[in-house]
Formats: C-alpha cells, sequence, structure tokens
C-alpha cells in the first residue's frame, strides 16, 4: 500500500513554524538548573499504584514515589528503598533490609510499617493496582518485622518478585496522604509536585531534603504534553522544549540527525502494539473472526508506514526483549485470501462494519488509517473514532469497544492482560490461567522455558489480539542534556540522574 508522508516543512507550517522563522537564541535563556521535557500523554492522576496510564510513571516513578528495588535503562535491578534482600531457598518468602534515613517530602520516616500499608493496599479486595493479579494475588501476607525490616511471604515462588517491586505498581506511599496521592503525591524521591496546569503541563521541583540532594543537578522539570506530531517537532525546533525521550514525529528524525543542536538516540522498549479485540463482542467472540483479522495486517506496511520502519513485527503478547520470547509472526503471515475465508467459514457476511477505536499517540492515529485500510481488503469496514485518552481509558479500556490500537508497555504483563477475564479484551482461558500458575510457581529453568513457549503459543492459536509490533523507543534532546534514557524496560524517567553539561 502506498503511504503518504507530510513533508517536513508542511508538518511545520501546520504547527505554526516555519524553518524560517527559527529562532537564532534557540532557548538561550533556560537555565541550567531546568529542562523541559515533551511527553505524547497527559496522566489522568499521579498515583501509579491505583491507575494503568503508563503517562503516571513517566512524571513520578524514581521522582516522586521510589520502590524498593530500581529497575535501570538496561532492566538490572539494583537497590533503591531496599539496600539488600535476601530469599530463602523455596523462593516463597523474601525479606527486605530498609535504607537508613530515608524520609517522606514531609519530613516523616519511612519505616516498614509505610511498606506494609502500601503492599497490603495494594493487594487489598477492590485494589485497582494493575499488577494485582500478577503480583499482589500471589503475596500471602507482608510483615513489619521491626522498623527496618519487610518479610514478604508468597503462595506460590516467583523469582521475579525483586523486578516487580521496582515497577511502578510497587511503590510507597505515605500512609497519611496516599488516599490523596492522585493530586497531591508525597513521597520519598528526589522532586516535589509543584504545579499541575490541566491538559498543558506538570512542573517537579527538588527537594533539598532528599537523602542524595547532593546529586541532583536539575532544580525544576517541566512536563509538557504534546501529542501531536507536527507540535512535537516545532516544541523542539523552538527551544520550548529541551527533549523529548519518547518522541513520537518519526518522519523528522533525518531533520534532527541532521541538526548539530540535537541528539538522536534509538533504543528498545519492553512494548506490545497490537489491535486490541473485543473477545466478549460478536463476531469477535469467534476464533477464526479474530484469526481473520490478523491475517488480514501487514506488520512490515504497519511498521514503514506508522513507524518509519523503527520496530520490530511480533505475533504474541511477548516482546523480543522479554526472557523466553520466541518469533511468531510466522503462524499468521499477511494472507488476504486466508483471511476472507476464515470469515466465510465463520458465517459472517461482508462487508462487516465495526468501529477502530484510536487514541492520541501517533502510532495509533497514523496506524490506524493503515490498518482500515488493510481490513478492507477483506470486507472489514474500520469506521475511525478518534478519542482522548480520558475517553480511551473510560471507554475501550471499560470494555466498550469493536477495535483498538494500543502499545502494552509494562514488562512481564501477560497474566495481568490475560489470566483476568475481566481485562478490557475479555479473554478466559482457564488452560492459560493454569499455565500462568504454574510458571509462577516453577524456579526450573527448562520448566520455565517450555511454559513461556506455551503462553505465548496459545495466545497466538486464539488469537486474542493482532499483535502487530514492538516499538523501538526514541529520544530526541538537546545537545549537552545527560541522563535521559533512550530504552525503556519501564516506562520511567529517571530525573536524578538527568543534567546539563
Amino acid at each position: 500500500m502506498t503511504i503518504r508522508r507530510r513533508p517536513f516543512v508542511q508538518l511545520l507550517a501546520t504547527a505554526g513554524l516555519t524553518t524560517a522563522a527559527l529562532p537564532s537564541g534557540w532557548a538561550q535563556g533556560r537555565r541550567k538548573d531546568m529542562a523541559v521535557l515533551g511527553m505524547i500523554l497527559e496522566p489522568p492522576g499521579l498515583d501509579p499504584t491505583i491507575a494503568a496510564a503508563a503517562a503516571i510513571g513517566e512524571v513520578v516513578h524514581y521522582n516522586i514515589f521510589e520502590g524498593l528495588t530500581h529497575i535501570n535503562q538496561d532492566g538490572v535491578v539494583t537497590p533503591l528503598l531496599a539496600e539488600s534482600w535476601e530469599a530463602t531457598p523455596d523462593g516463597k518468602v523474601y525479606t527486605f533490609k530498609l535504607r537508613a534515613g530515608v524520609k517522606f517530602s514531609d519530613g516523616s520516616p519511612l519505616d516498614a510499617e509505610a511498606v506494609k500499608f502500601s503492599f497490603d493496599r495494594a493487594r487489598a479486595p477492590g485494589s485497582t493496582n494493575k499488577a494485582k493479579k500478577a503480583v499482589w494475588d500471589n503475596v500471602a501476607s507482608v510483615t513489619a518485622h521491626d522498623a527496618r525490616t519487610v518479610i514478604l511471604s508468597l503462595n506460590a515462588a516467583d523469582a521475579n518478585i525483586p523486578f516487580r517491586l521496582g515497577e511502578n505498581t510497587a511503590v510507597i506511599l505515605h500512609p497519611k496522604t496516599a488516599a490523596q496521592a492522585a493530586t497531591q503525591p508525597v513521597g520519598t524521591g528526589p522532586y516535589k509536585l509543584e504545579s499541575w496546569a490541566k491538559g498543558s503541563s506538570i512542573s517537579l521541583v527538588k527537594w533539598d531534603g532528599f537523602r542524595d540532594a547532593a546529586k541532583v543537578k536539575l532544580r525544576k522539570v517541566t512536563f509538557r504534553f504534546i501529542n501531536d506530531s507536527a507540535a512535537q517537532v516545532a516544541a523542539l525546533l523552538a527551544g520550548d522544549v529541551d527533549g523529548m525521550p519518547r518522541f513520537g514525529a518519526f518522519q523528522a528524525l533525518a531533520q534532527f540527525r541532521a541538526d548539530p543542536r540535537f541528539t538522536v538516540e534509538v533504543g528498545s522498549t519492553a512494548g506490545k502494539g497490537l489491535l486490541a479485540i473485543n473477545n466478549r463482542k460478536k463476531p469477535f467472540d469467534d476464533v477464526r473472526v479474530r484469526r481473520a483479522i490478523t491475517y488480514a495486517i501487514d506488520r512490515k506496511a504497519f511498521i514503514d508506514g506508522a513507524q518509519e520502519g523503527l520496530g520490530k513485527p511480533i505475533g504474541s503478547h511477548f516482546a523480543p526483549t522479554d526472557a523466553g520470547y520466541i518469533d511468531l509472526t510466522g503462524m499468521y503471515p499477511h494472507n488476504i485470501e486466508k483471511a476472507k475465508a476464515l470469515l466465510k467459514e465463520a458465517g459472517v457476511t461482508t462487508p462487516l462494519n465495526v468501529t477502530l477505536t484510536l487514541p492520541p499517540p501517533p502510532y495509533a492515529r497514523k496506524g490506524g488509517e493503515i490498518i482500515a485500510a488493510q481490513l478492507a481488503k477483506v470486507g472489514i469496514i474500520a469506521k475511525i473514532e478518534n478519542v482522548e485518552w480520558a475517553q480511551w481509558l473510560s471507554g475501550p479500556f471499560k470494555g466498550n469497544f469493536d477495535l483498538t490500537i494500543i502499545n502494552h508497555v509494562e514488562p512481564l504483563d501477560y497474566a495481568t492482560a490475560y489470566a483476568d477475564p475481566n481485562y478490557y479484551f475479555g479473554y478466559d482461558s482457564a488452560t492459560f490461567r493454569k499455565r500462568v500458575a504454574d510458571l509462577a510457581a516453577t524456579s526450573n529453568k527448562a520448566e520455565k522455558a517450555r511454559l513461556w513457549r506455551e503462553i505465548q503459543t496459545q495466545l497466538a492459536e486464539d488469537a486474542v489480539n493482532a499483535w502487530i509490533w514492538n516499538p523501538a523507543q526514541v529520544a530526541v534532546f538537546r545537545k549537552g542534556l545527560k541522563g535521559l534514557w533512550h530504552s525503556s524496560p519501564i516506562f520511567a524517567n529517571d530525573l536524578a540522574a538527568v543534567s546539563w553539561s
């Protein structure tokens, strides 16, 4: 298929900026203890332990809130609020020794009771923590042994617990202010919330009482929300933002690579970009229809057209960086005739009219046009419905949709997404749930490899969703800005590591 790309100058004009209008002073007034970063989506709140949006972690994780462990850019887990930990030989009991002298930004000390409170809150009945199924339902008890010792007892062994406790779903909240954390967060991290201009930006200011405050170089960081590709380009060129760790306007990369004022870095993510299918609704409750949809999709055309070729095709809900990953793209090669035959076999009368709901990110808006054109070739007419992020969270993410395009960025989230029949695309398989439970319970490497293979294969065979691509992460930032992540094992911006040279 032919994908029309708007010329770069046209993109700038769309955003109200031309190359001739670029200021010669270009952000000269910015102090070296400040930075402005661009983000595609605005978070719906600031408590990552009760809501699913990855944008929450981009702002608060490691900055306002911290967990017991730290997941580094290379995926390695190191101590954070816990200075050390050890597990029993059966892998079912973890003992964490907390770092001494840690305080919340209101001056209250961090102790084992705060950790117990946060973990018990995450695993409580009715918890909306997105890791509840994958992590917290496996926690039998949390014990504050003494002020600096926390004991986590599991129902089944889980060697991934140190990694899981470094995700934003496991950050430690202040017991007295947790209820207000979505709007008035109080954490142990190096920054505090200064202001939130809804629809525009969030500003964080350095907390001078932070235990390692001398190492934190940026006094103020502002996140600006820019979901339009042309506006992202214009904001960078004008110096309105200093960088975008997750840049979305891939069509402008050649321009930035050629501009000596910028650095462009391309890294990896744990993302699984997919066409989500509502398994509860007819005719999508028929596996033949879901398989037909998958056969209809040309992954390479999508990656080339919506991602400028930056990304890898995938065939199940694992990223190539995940342990146990196997390439299953060969199960559903692009095959229009096979797709048509499956629809006919399922008794579907074409044209089949469906709604394709698209959130704001460029991969969805641009990619949605490509997917709609591909589906049309097999007789599925997808009416595109563009929605804002809050509408997507209250609509498709609550199960009210036919098809939608989304990038699942959390690592190892197969249990969260597919072992819970109430999750938004409604996959319900007792066999799958048993495999997930068996995987969590074993520490045998060969057994883990077998179960990882079976989990991925079952999801692909059942065509729960149509998996398309593992996105690359593209970071564009001003020369001299150091420490921004250019790969994302998790969605975070570790601001304490960022500085100007």
